[in-house]
């Protein structure tokens, strides 16, 4: 199974700032959708956002206007941007190349009140 490797997170205070990013090997990069989910403990792991191969973009209500996901396909890299960080937002976040049917390793995000 082909691992992604997540880098970014940490601490941050709330109205602060936060970028991922996620590193797919092998060829099918350009044509894979990505995306980003999280999760906190107790919980399902939920869907932040999605980004197509052609660049369609995809957002759950809770970070629409604040998080953006891109992608860099020479680089085989999906970025997600996370802006107005909130307490709720603190969870481990993990990347998914949907083509390959993998995951990142997980990145905690937390942020403080």
């Amino acid at each position: 199974q082909v691992q992604l490797v997540e880098s970014g997170g940490g601490l941050v205070q709330a109205g602060g700032s936060l970028r991922l990013s996620c590193t797919v090997p092998g060829s099918i990069f350009s044509i894979s959708p990505m995306a980003w989910y999280r999760q906190v403990p107790g919980n399902e792991r939920e869907l932040v956002a999605r980004i197509t191969s052609d660049g369609s973009t995809y957002y759950a209500d809770s970070v629409k206007g604040r998080f953006t996901i891109s992608r860099d396909n020479a680089r085989k890299t999906a970025s997600l941007q996370m802006n107005s960080l909130t307490p709720e937002d603190t969870a481990v976040y993990y990347c998914h190349n949907e083509l390959y049917a993998s995951w990142g390793q997980g990145t905690q995000v937390t942020v403080s009140s």
